[in-house]
């Protein structure tokens, strides 16, 4: 259950994170979206290193049981990736428009 909640806590603060450099793009505050969006790569990075570590143990052949819990973590890590994707892309058209 630790593991399952490390990857939700890390992946959920990566995607706060990256919603308020959304926030601070929308405001053209932009060297504060940077540090937002910074600091959501760390804890995305913290997040898939957990994971990480559960693919090399089961890869040397300790299984892991996946359960809903499991699942339920899994879909916060990938939709803090999507998520994370799409709003650099939205400061980059952010950017644009001040320039």
């Amino acid at each position: 259950m630790t593991i399952v909640m490390g990857i939700i806590m890390h992946a959920g603060n990566a995607k706060a994170l990256a919603h308020e450099a959304l926030e601070a793009a929308k405001a053209h505050e932009f060297i504060k979206a940077d540090n937002f969006m910074q600091e959501s790569n760390k804890a995305l990075t913290q997040a898939h290193n957990v994971q990480s570590d559960l693919l090399t143990k089961e890869a040397q052949g300790e299984h892991t049981d996946i359960n809903l819990y499991m699942v339920h973590a899994q879909d916060h890590l990938m939709n803090a990736i999507t998520y994370q994707d799409l709003i650099k892309e939205m400061i980059v058209l952010y950017r644009k428009q001040t320039n």
